[in-house]
């Protein structure tokens, strides 16, 4: 102690009782530790090499400055994680997930700086993230819950990253980028990989009330993460990319983790989810719709009061 103050040793990190299933997880966390060390790329190497293969990046102006102000959004967001990760390996308690945070803050450091290095390629000076998208990262940067900080980080901002990098595949706006967000995919997989297998210990115990606030912050999280898109909407059109699709394909994702997430906690009944899901269709179809529907407001608002007395989307 210094000057009266606790230590900030965890001391207790091995005083944590487990269950044989709560050490299988261990294990797991551990496993993204260590493959983590063992898959690391090098970008010193792989964008230079995919920059030489291809003859350098050869697009359009236009598509040129849909990359650059889309990919500098995620590049601000790749640091934005780098300072997350951070924070979550020096708060967490437990060895395991502490490992596991750590190693995605090495990862979300090299993902950093190859995308500054891919833009420089591309002839791009990066710009100021949009107002959504710089309010989805600070509403996960400043959350001082850490049950909260780790659903926000891993189970949603992870996943968007996931689906923005599919959908940039899928149209190949660039083939240098296309071969280049693969090894941003494998990293991220494992990233959310720390959330789906820590946060039923810190979950076990969290009762209605808890549940309610953590419903809620999702939904400020989804608000943010809609609004950036929406910022992003045609420079992603140019780019080939649906911004209402990626939207529908994230929110699969998202569910996809939640349920493995709840699945080990051996919950079928989410009451809070029901409603969560119910909320985030009704904004998607107020927000994204289709194109017939997008020639009044008073038509998106229809459509979307009748998602939301549907209960959602049937074939979400």
């Amino acid at each position: 102690m210094i000057l009266g103050r606790p230590s900030s040793i965890p001391y207790e990190m091995f005083d944590l009782q487990r269950s044989a299933d709560e050490a299988r997880r261990a294990s797991k966390l551990r496993h993204i530790y260590h493959s983590g060390q063992e898959f690391a790329w090098d970008g010193r190497d792989v964008l230079p090499e995919l920059l030489q293969k291809h003859g350098g990046i050869h697009v359009s102006p236009r598509i040129r400055d849909a990359l650059g102000r889309v990919y500098s959004v995620i590049m601000w967001g790749e640091l934005a994680a780098w300072k997350i990760s951070v924070q979550l390996a020096d708060d967490i308690v437990p060895l395991e997930p502490k490992m596991a945070a750590t190693s995605q803050a090495h990862d979300e450091a090299r993902h950093f700086y190859v995308l500054v290095d891919y833009l420089r390629a591309l002839g791009v000076q990066p710009t100021r993230m949009t107002r959504g998208s710089q309010g989805l990262l600070d509403h996960v940067l400043y959350e001082k819950n850490l049950t909260h900080k780790l659903l926000g980080m891993q189970l949603m901002v992870e996943t968007i990253a996931l689906t923005i990098f599919q959908a940039t595949r899928e149209a190949n706006p660039d083939p240098v980028l296309t071969e280049l967000l693969p090894y941003y995919e494998k990293d991220e997989a494992r990233h959310v990989g720390l959330g789906i297998q820590h946060l039923p210990d810190r979950l076990r115990e969290v009762g209605p009330a808890g549940l309610a606030k953590m419903t809620l912050y999702q939904l400020e999280l989804i608000y943010w993460a809609l609004a950036s898109l929406s910022d992003l909407e045609k420079d992603l059109e140019t780019l080939g990319i649906s911004a209402g699709q990626m939207v529908l394909i994230g929110t699969k994702k998202q569910q996809h983790a939640a349920d493995e997430m709840w699945k080990i906690l051996g919950k079928t009944d989410r009451p809070f989810e029901r409603v969560l899901q119910r909320a985030v269709h009704t904004l998607i179809e107020a927000w994204f719709p289709a194109q017939e529907k997008r020639k009044s407001v008073l038509t998106r608002l229809s459509a979307a009061r009748e998602v939301w007395k549907a209960g959602g989307y049937a074939t979400a």
